[in-house]
């Protein structure tokens, strides 16, 4: 009888200690970061499809996608790229554990909103005009007898928007400058890099010039609320190292030749 307890409580602690085993190797899965679900929008040269298209059926590179992706490298975190309308992207990122939309621009309304990664972009935003029209504004205060095109549900709409600018919001930002050529706007309210290239990227150099910068801003990679502050830390950690490293500045040489492109929402 003694004999038979013994070999019972030998194979309980044997079966004892593989269920704690177990259960340290399954705390150690679970304690690793979920797969993130990151969305952007098409905003060449920021984010667009490497064949060249801007309607999908390719992989989604460019100067802020390159660096999303070695920042979750050096972080370690699996993750997919996929493109979306903007305000889609955006609510996912804001609604949707686990997910994160870039470039988001980081302004004191949205603070508490996200976990923000980065800076990985910068920008100002500009007030674009007609060549053919004369524009006297030496404030933003200055525009505001004037329809402003915006993009719909991005941060300079609401900016615009929340200080009683007249906006005329689009679907498709690229539809704007189709507007103020047309006269059914006023001016176009865009982001650009420093030395944009954009407007004569697509052919509107001399007929649509810069009237006012109204705002420099830093972009992000804007993650869902519920990240944890440890994974948040180690992606920063991972943009601090880039940008000592010179990662940064590579990625952007790359793609020099289309820089300017409106990127940040």
């Amino acid at each position: 009888m003694f004999r038979k307890s013994g070999i019972v409580g030998t194979r309980w602690m044997a079966q004892a200690s593989l269920l704690a085993a177990m259960m340290v190797a399954g705390g150690k899965a679970f304690a690793q970061p979920p797969q993130l679900t990151i969305l952007t929008e098409y905003s060449p040269s920021s984010s667009t499809y490497e064949n060249g298209s801007d309607s999908g059926g390719g992989r989604v590179i460019g100067t802020g996608s390159d660096k999303v992706r070695e920042i979750m490298a050096r972080s370690g975190v699996a993750f997919t790229i996929a493109m979306q309308p903007w305000k889609r992207a955006y609510t996912a990122a804001l609604e949707q554990p686990a997910t994160c939309v870039y470039a988001a621009t980081r302004l004191p309304e949205r603070e508490r909103l996200f976990r923000w990664i980065g800076p990985i972009d910068s920008g100002e935003w500009v007030l674009l005009g007609r060549a053919d029209r004369h524009y006297a504004l030496r404030t933003l205060d200055d525009a505001r007898p004037l329809r402003i095109g915006t993009y719909n549900g991005d941060a300079r709409d609401a900016y615009l928007r929340e200080r009683g600018f007249n906006v005329d919001p689009a679907q498709n930002d690229l539809i704007n400058p189709e507007k103020l050529l047309l006269g059914r706007i006023d001016l176009w309210a865009a982001s650009l890099r420093r030395n944009s290239t954009v407007l004569a990227h697509h052919g509107w150099a001399g007929r649509i010039v810069p009237v006012l910068s109204f705002k420099k801003v830093d972009l992000y990679l804007a993650c869902n609320h519920a990240m944890p502050d440890t994974l948040a830390a180690r992606m920063n950690g991972a943009v601090d190292a880039m940008r000592r490293d010179g990662t940064m500045r590579t990625i952007e040489r790359r793609y020099q030749a289309g820089s300017g492109a409106a990127p940040g929402r």
